[in-house]
């Protein structure tokens, strides 16, 4: 038992790391009130943690080989106990962008590389492979068991008790890292600053165009960044299609400044030849589509659950709890499977699910929740979404050998990050764009509504609207002067264009889904692919200097 005392305190750091995200879409209805913000500011928090995470993660798996895997580890804790105990007390929705999506974020770009690092350290061959796939099991139990402690707590007490709670934990965790075993710190001190700048610039730029795609319009400008008073529309174009290219390019080049270094001698942030392993970038890209979808959905069925049904968050986490349940008994169940099955298999078989589950979703998505239906669907999509996320890390990790392990495992970081951001940054400016369409399209049709009310609705849908529920609706139209007798219509025209603004954000969700079944006809067909079974430098990516 005491051998496993280890894996146990780095299941502890796990842990808390997935169940942050979770714990914030459930409880989004509840923040938005308590810190008189709007949804519009909760998904910019909830993108620039993931956003803040991914971009920096190359940069924390360097500073473990530099000054050891155990100190930043324990640092990173401390830096993510103190950003969790800001944002317990965020008296508004800047304090919770400083303590959660920054400063929890710094600190989780130091612990998540960390964990990879020191599960390969503490355990050898099939003790590795356990403690790696109770790592993953650990992940899912993290995500699937998110709504259902952020939901209770949230209505029990209050949603700043959570990241309370999540100090302590990580106090608790510093105070046991004597037990953890450290392996030598890289003799080059040297760092990449340059390959830091890119990659984080590049990232930056393409999930802010994303995100803002919604207000500002993904190819026609529909509101604008405004610089010093002046709109910013390329030659009569949305900026965001820029932002992405701009990003684009940016990542170009850095890969191309990283071979420069690597060719200098020098050590690089990542090397590139990592990438050129098969394997390990379809592992990857796998765990960013999968990361997108889950993201997305995430982000969408609670806003339907809180603002077109009207749950509170512990009812929302009990109407997610089949998908939480389907999903930690496919992800524990996978290993096992993968005995006999191959993880192109059982990866395609679980995006099959993940679509089967959405579509359900989507017919069930009305003003009136069909339980029995809804549940099937989550329960499905759970199961499906389980299967995946059993089998990528395992594939990514089991392409590199032990001298790589650090640089994947912060590739993989970066991956599952920057395919969250994605997902609520792109999945979310689909909702908000389609509801501010739909919503203004149905008022200009409705013979009920005055022109003057048409005017102002058309106005105020230029740069897109807020989700807001039902009764909130009617003390907004009263209070911008619109006639009693037209706040039913409106309310109806708003109510609708939601339920189509949700509706088709999941089947955007779909077709990231569709695109990753694609994508995953490239991973391997051998079944019984064993994490840590290789203990020496051998990869599938071609040798490397430095």
């Amino acid at each position: 038992m005491k051998r496993w005392l280890v894996l146990i305190i780095l299941c502890a750091a796990q842990f808390i790391m997935v169940l942050d995200t979770t714990v914030m879409n459930v409880s989004v209805a509840a923040v938005v009130d308590d810190l008189d913000t709007t949804i519009t500011q909760v998904q910019l928090a909830i993108t620039l943690y993931t956003l803040v995470m991914g971009s920096f993660m190359l940069f924390g798996g360097r500073l473990g080989d530099i000054f050891g895997r155990k100190r930043i580890f324990g640092i990173g804790l401390l830096v993510y106990g103190a950003g969790s105990l800001t944002t317990a007390f965020s008296p508004n929705i800047g304090w919770l962008l400083f303590g959660w999506s920054f400063v929890e974020g710094a600190g989780a770009v130091l612990v998540m590389p960390a964990i990879i690092s020191l599960t390969a350290t503490n355990y050898q061959g099939k003790d590795r492979a356990t403690a790696y796939g109770a790592l993953g099991g650990i992940a899912a139990a993290g995500a699937a068991a998110g709504p259902l402690i952020g939901g209770w707590v949230t209505e029990a007490l209050t949603w700043r008790v959570i990241f309370a709670a999540e100090t302590v934990v990580c106090i608790a965790v510093v105070a046991c890292l004597k037990l953890i075993a450290d392996s030598k710190v890289s003799t080059s001190r040297q760092i990449d600053w340059g390959g830091m700048i890119l990659s984080s610039l590049g990232l930056g730029l393409v999930v802010l165009g994303l995100l803002k795609a919604g207000t500002w319009g993904l190819i026609r400008p529909s509101g604008a960044l405004t610089i010093a008073g002046t709109e910013i529309t390329p030659f009569g174009f949305s900026v965001v299609p820029f932002m992405i290219g701009a990003g684009i390019v940016v990542l170009v080049g850095f890969l191309w400044w990283e071979n420069r270094v690597v060719a200098a001698g020098k050590t690089p942030l990542m090397h590139p030849a990592l990438l050129r392993g098969l394997q390990l970038r379809n592992g990857l890209v796998m765990l960013i589509a999968q990361q997108t979808v889950i993201g997305g959905v995430f982000f969408v069925i609670p806003i339907y659950l809180q603002y077109v049904l009207l749950k509170n968050a512990f009812e929302t986490g009990i109407k997610l709890a089949p998908m939480s349940i389907a999903m930690l008994i496919a992800a524990f169940t996978g290993p096992v499977l993968a005995r006999r099955m191959s993880p192109r298999l059982i990866v395609s078989s679980g995006l099959i699910l993940v679509i089967v589950g959405a579509l359900i979703l989507v017919s069930t998505v009305d003003p009136e929740l069909r339980d029995a239906m809804f549940g099937v669907g989550m329960a499905v999509f759970g199961a499906g979404f389980g299967l995946v996320a059993s089998q990528l890390g395992n594939v990514i990790m089991s392409s590199v050998g032990d001298r790589d392990r650090g640089e994947a495992g912060g590739l993989q970081g970066t991956a599952q990050n920057i395919g969250m951001s994605i997902g609520v940054a792109m999945i979310g400016a689909i909702l908000i764009g389609a509801l501010s369409s739909g919503f203004n399209d149905a008022t200009q049709t409705d013979p009920n509504i005055s022109a003057q009310t048409k005017a102002v609705i058309a106005e105020a849908t230029e740069d897109g609207v807020e989700i807001v529920a039902r009764d909130q609706l009617d003390q907004i139209a009263i209070a911008n002067g619109i006639p009693a007798g037209e706040v039913s219509s409106l309310a109806q025209a708003y109510v609708d264009a939601q339920i189509m603004a949700i509706k088709a954000s999941l089947l955007l969700a779909i077709a990231f889904a569709i695109l990753g079944l694609l994508i995953a006809q490239q991973l391997p067909r051998i079944p019984g692919v064993e994490l840590g079974a290789t203990d020496d430098a051998t990869t599938e990516a071609p040798p490397r200097s430095a």
